[in-house]
């Protein structure tokens, strides 16, 4: 039982720390575009294994609402950090709750195991 437990605090703790995201509770402004709002956000990668990151704009229900962005899919090294801006429109504003990131990994081999991780931003 206490292995059980010991191994489950390990892995836990590994994906929690996959990869960060700031700010944690991110606010939209106008931007230079009419009818369109602005938030600037930066990513961290603490996972050697993983390159690529793809942004999410969702609902509280989890749903996605349409964004644009300087970058939908993020290349970023081991140990380096990207800052990138979300654009949504104003009138779905209100319905925008998550700004989330999830680690993609493209590698085609079938005997690798993958741990994917979400971290999200809730909004202010």
């Amino acid at each position: 039982m206490r292995l059980l437990l010991t191994l489950i605090f390990i892995f836990s703790f590994t994906n929690s720390f996959a990869h960060e995201m700031t700010p944690a509770y991110p606010k939209f402004s106008n931007s230079y575009i009419n009818n369109v709002s602005t938030t600037k956000m930066k990513l961290f990668n603490k996972r050697e294994d993983i390159s690529y990151y793809k942004v999410e704009v969702l609902t509280n229900d989890w749903k996605p609402i349409a964004f644009a962005s300087t970058n939908k899919i993020i290349k970023l090294g081991y140990n380096k950090t990207i800052l990138f801006d979300v654009y949504v429109q104003t009138k779905d504003i209100k319905h925008v709750v998550y700004i989330c990131t999830v680690s993609k990994n493209f590698k085609q081999e079938k005997k690798v195991t993958l741990v994917a991780s979400r971290i999200c931003s809730k909004i202010d």
